[in-house]
C-alpha cells in the first residue's frame, strides 16, 4: 500500500511539473519563440540533423505499414468467404525460399539504413568541429536546479542559460561541458539538440547554434528524484550585442544597498552563505544557486515560478509551498528577518 501511494505521489508531481511546463510555454511571448518546446521546429544545427533523421525513419515506417496493411486488406478481401466455397481448405504450400529470403533481407536491409542514418548523425553532433568564437558553458545539474559557468568570462549563474544567436554564414555555436553534481540528469532542449545525459563522474558534451533569437524551453529528461518534473530549463538566445551587455552585467559584483544593509547582515550571518555566493561578500557557497544577479531572472526555483517579490518572500520561508521536496531548508526566520533578507535580495540585479 505504502509503494502504491508513493507511486501514484510521483506521478501526480510529474504531472504538475508537466502542467507547469505546458502554462510556461503559454505564457511566453509569441513573438519571441512560437511553439518554444517543439521538436517539430528545430532552431538549431544538432536539432536539424536530428529532425532529418526522425522524419527519414518515420517515412520508411510509413511506406512499411502502407504496404503491411495493404496486403493485409488485399488477403481480406481476395480470400474472404463466399457462398459458393465447399468449406474446404486451399491447398497449403509449405516452404518457399523466395518468400523465406525476402523476410529475411529486406528488414536487415532496412535495419541496416537505418543504423549508418544515425551513424551519420551521431558523427556530424559529436565531432563537428569548433569554429573561432565559439562559447564554453559549464553545466552542471544538481537536484533540482541547473548551474550555467562562463569560463571565458568569469560568470556563474543558474537556471537560465543566456547564448549569442549563430549566423549561418559566421557559425559562433556554444558547446556545453556537462556534469553532474549528485545523480543523473539529462539535458533536453528540444527545439535547439537531442538529449545528453549528465552522469556523476563522467564529462559528457554536446552543443547547440541557435539560428533565431527567443526563449527556448527545455527539461531535465532523465528521472533524477522528487522534483525531476520541475526541473526545467530556459535558454535565452540573444543578439550578440544583447549577449555582450548581459556578460558585462553578469561580471559585476553584487552592489552595495545601504538601505537594505540589516538584510545582508542577516543573510551574511545565518545559513544562507554556506550554500550561496554573492559576488563581492562573504558569501562563497556553493551548494545552491549563486545570488549574485538573483533579480536578472524571470524565474525562481529552476523555473517553477515567476520571479516576484511574492514568491520570492514565499521561496525564502517555506520553499516546499513552491517546490515540494526541494533541497532548499526553510531558514525558520521572523517575520522582521524574512522581510529584511527579502528585500536584501531584491537589490541583487
Amino acid at each position: 500500500m505504502q509503494k502504491k501511494r508513493l507511486g501514484m505521489w510521483k506521478l501526480s508531481q510529474f504531472v504538475t511539473g508537466v502542467l507547469c511546463a505546458a502554462k510556461t510555454c503559454l505564457a511566453e511571448p509569441a513573438a519571441q519563440s512560437p511553439w518554444p518546446a517543439n521538436i517539430f521546429a528545430p532552431e538549431s544545427t544538432p536539432a536539424h540533423e536530428l529532425f532529418g533523421v526522425s522524419m527519414f525513419v518515420v517515412g520508411i515506417c510509413a511506406v512499411i505499414s502502407i504496404i503491411v496493411f495493404g496486403l493485409l486488406l488485399y488477403s481480406a478481401v481476395k480470400f474472404r468467404q463466399r457462398r459458393d466455397d465447399d468449406g474446404r481448405e486451399p491447398p497449403q504450400i509449405y516452404g518457399s525460399n523466395p518468400l523465406e529470403l525476402s523476410w529475411t533481407v529486406i528488414p536487415v536491409l532496412i535495419v541496416l539504413v537505418f543504423f549508418l542514418a544515425n551513424a551519420r548523425v551521431i558523427h556530424s553532433v559529436q565531432d563537428a568541429r569548433r569554429p573561432p568564437g565559439a562559447i564554453d558553458v559549464t553545466t552542471v545539474g544538481h537536484q533540482f536546479w541547473w548551474e550555467y559557468r562562463y569560463p571565458q568570462y568569469g560568470v556563474v549563474t543558474a537556471n537560465e542559460l543566456h547564448v549569442p544567436v549563430s549566423d549561418p554564414k559566421n557559425p559562433t555555436p556554444t558547446f556545453l561541458t556537462l556534469l553532474s553534481a549528485d545523480t543523473d540528469h539529462s539535458f533536453w532542449v528540444p527545439r535547439l539538440n537531442g538529449k545528453t545525459d549528465l552522469i556523476p563522474n563522467k564529462v559528457n558534451h554536446t552543443w547547440i547554434d541557435p539560428q533565431n533569437t527567443g526563449l527556448y524551453l527545455g527539461q531535465c529528461a532523465q528521472y533524477c528524484g522528487t522534483q525531476h518534473a520541475l526541473m526545467l530549463l530556459r535558454v535565452y538566445v540573444d543578439s550578440r550585442q544583447q549577449f555582450d551587455q548581459w556578460i558585462q552585467a553578469q561580471s559585476r559584483p553584487a552592489v552595495a544597498d545601504p538601505t537594505v544593509a540589516e538584510g545582508r547582515k542577516v543573510f551574511e550571518t545565518t545559513a544562507c552563505i554556506n550554500c550561496h555566493a554573492v559576488a563581492g561578500t562573504v558569501a562563497n557557497g556553493r551548494f545552491g544557486p549563486d545570488l549574485t544577479h538573483l533579480m536578472s531572472r524571470d524565474t525562481l526555483a529552476s523555473g517553477a515560478v515567476a520571479n516576484t517579490p511574492e514568491n520570492l518572500h514565499l521561496w525564502i520561508q517555506n520553499p516546499d509551498a513552491i517546490k515540494p521536496g526541494s533541497r532548499m531548508p526553510a531558514m525558520t526566520l521572523t517575520d522582521q528577518e524574512l522581510d529584511q533578507v527579502t528585500a536584501y535580495l531584491l537589490t541583487l540585479h
